[in-house]
């Protein structure tokens, strides 16, 4: 069952889709095969401009994860596991057919999760500076301690153009930023411990069968490109490469790059 929100005059409109006890947000826009963009560690926003550019290629479903956004989290639910298997269900909602999953940071992670579980019924993955393996010795972090690092290095490396890009809190409305702070929460719960990966995804990774394309903003510091290109190199046929003056927010820095990138793999 699902009911209208509305949002602004120009932002597509969001439903309300229940599934597994949990009252999903889910933003839609565009016609054609579906796909699936899940978010990093903040929910997308309905006026973002990769939603109108990755509309214009597809029939665009933006699910805000349970906790994030106005999707309800029940008390015990509180792991990637829970997160993966909501969207195993949510994948029977959609038509029947491949669908294109991409994931954005955290929502990455959770991507590469689902396709390990889902077989054929990805028929691509496009991953954009994804978390979710350890590809260094326990003693060499692969990822920025978001949560226990100073704000300013959080920042400085977040960002190819701090400056620009960087949210600007003091201009926000006080509902804006208690959201954020619901969202960064809701993050920590699920990637606290252990720490923004799963130990056995890697190991998984090579029985993906979708077609794959992994994107990284060359300008990452909380997982640097080489990162991403481990993380490519562990499925098979997937391809690799960088978006300039993009740090781990593309979809924020360089939008039409990343729209752009995804257009090309889609009709290839």
């Amino acid at each position: 069952m699902s009911t209208r929100m509305s949002t602004s005059n120009t932002a597509p409109a969001a439903e309300r889709v229940a599934l597994a006890g949990v009252e999903l947000e889910v933003l839609r826009s565009g016609a054609g095969n579906p796909l699936l963009l899940l978010h990093g560690f903040q929910h997308l926003d309905p006026a973002s401009p990769l939603v109108e550019l990755l509309a214009r290629e597809a029939s665009l479903i933006a699910p805000s994860h349970p906790g994030f956004g106005k999707s309800s989290r029940p008390d015990d639910f509180r792991s990637v596991y829970d997160l993966v298997n909501l969207y195993l269900g949510f994948l029977d909602t959609l038509p029947q057919g491949p669908v294109t999953l991409m994931g954005l940071s955290f929502g990455g992670w959770l991507a590469a999760e689902i396709a390990v579980k889902a077989g054929k019924r990805i028929g691509k993955l496009i991953l954009v500076d994804a978390l979710g393996i350890r590809i260094s010795e326990p003693t060499t972090p692969d990822i920025l301690d978001i949560f226990n690092a100073h704000p300013r290095e959080v920042t400085s490396k977040s960002w190819h153009d701090a400056e620009k890009f960087a949210p600007r809190y003091d201009d926000m409305e006080d509902e804006d930023i208690i959201q954020r702070s619901q969202n960064w929460e809701t993050l920590c719960r699920y990637g606290h411990h252990p720490y923004m990966h799963q130990p056995q995804l890697k190991r998984w990774l090579p029985s993906i069968k979708a077609s794959t394309l992994v994107l990284w903003g060359a300008s990452d510091g909380i997982v640097k490109p080489s990162y991403g290109q481990a993380y490519a190199k562990l499925i098979p046929g997937a391809r690799f490469e960088t978006i300039p003056n993009a740090g781990h927010h593309p979809e924020i820095e360089q939008p039409e790059a990343l729209a752009a990138a995804v257009r090309a793999f889609l009709k290839s």
